[in-house]
């Protein structure tokens, strides 16, 4: 076996603010200590991913660094005797990509630890289109389960960020499931693939963008998936039905929460916050399976593009602008 391989590397200047891709050619001593070497297929891109590989954010502090947060490929070689050479492994979470070296490069070096088996079921590439943007919206269904939110006549779940990578994978769950989606997004002409997704009505961002100057108002939705945070998050809360529960799993329009605890002290509103990286592995696992057995896998396929490595420059940038719509799976072979 070779032990050189492609890989996307980000460079930084001295006073660390300007941030430099190159795609160069390495060798397995190059990588990070692990216990598990991983030939890697496929990764994927998130929002998290645009904001790396443009050097936004801060969520990088130590160069050259590899990006990429998650990724699927095929065992190597191992010194943990829960994987063999020739299994099949997905990596999402524990700051890969991060503060660990990630995806995009044909082989990375993990802690066992980190790793899950690729569930029967799936390809790789369709583990990559599920991906931690999946993922996270499959922890956020389940916490949504978890605090007795059912399908029902009466009552609707909000998916904000529905053309990004949770809330598309969250709505074809719910839809599949039998709950009543109501989809958020600034983009008109994405209605008619989030209704094919499965939501029953769409609801545009900038009625929830504000925080509304009433602590409480009309009460709208039994349950919401929210990936934008700040002023939307907390106009949600105001809105929420009796015992109403949110599940919250990303911060796009900021950390701030302009609310106040009247929701949850008058109408027993809660507040759940989704957390992919630091996932017990049994949950990570249940996971993985309720996705193979809850996500359409026919929607999945239409809510994918797959595009080689060596293209994935100019989406880094418009997935902050919010031009990628569904899922973005990475040929990493494809280099």
């Amino acid at each position: 076996m070779s032990d050189s391989f492609r890989a996307l590397v980000l460079n930084a200047s001295a006073d660390g603010k300007k941030i430099t891709p190159e795609f160069q050619t390495l060798t397995v001593d190059d990588l990070p200590a692990g216990d598990v070497l991983v030939r890697v297929s496929h990764s994927t891109l998130n929002y998290k991913d645009g904001m790396i590989l443009n050097g936004l954010g801060r969520l990088v502090r130590d160069y050259p660094h590899v990006p990429g947060v998650d990724f699927a490929g095929e065992v190597v070689t191992s010194f943990d005797d829960r994987y063999q050479p020739g299994d099949r492994v997905i990596l999402t979470g524990w700051r890969v990509g991060e503060s660990h070296w990630g995806g995009y490069a044909q082989m990375a070096r993990v802690k066992a630890d980190w790793l899950v088996p690729l569930p029967a079921g799936l390809t790789a590439a369709q583990a990559m289109a599920i991906g931690t943007a999946g993922f996270t919206a499959m922890l956020a269904v389940m916490a949504l389960e978890e605090q007795g939110v059912a399908p029902q006549a009466d009552g609707e779940i909000l998916v904000t960020g529905a053309a990004g990578g949770v809330g598309s994978v969250a709505i074809s769950i719910l839809a599949h499931l039998g709950y009543r989606v109501v989809a958020s997004t600034g983009r008109p002409e994405n209605s008619d693939y989030l209704k094919h997704l499965g939501a029953s009505d769409i609801v545009d961002r900038n009625e929830l963008a504000t925080a509304s100057a009433r602590p409480l108002l009309s009460e709208r939705w039994q349950g919401a998936i929210d990936s934008v945070g700040s002023t939307t998050l907390a106009h949600i809360l105001a809105e929420m039905k009796y015992h109403g529960v949110v599940a919250a799993c990303g911060l796009a329009g900021g950390a701030d929460l302009p609310a106040t605890v009247i929701p949850f002290l008058l109408r027993g509103v809660r507040l759940i916050g989704i957390d992919s990286v630091l996932c017990p592995y049994e949950k990570r696992v249940r996971a993985w399976q309720r996705l193979v057995r809850d996500l359409p896998k026919e929607r999945l396929t239409e809510a994918t593009e797959v595009i080689p490595l060596s293209d994935i420059l100019p989406y880094g940038e418009k997935i902050l602008k919010g031009e990628v719509r569904g899922r973005l799976v990475i040929d990493v072979q494809a280099c």
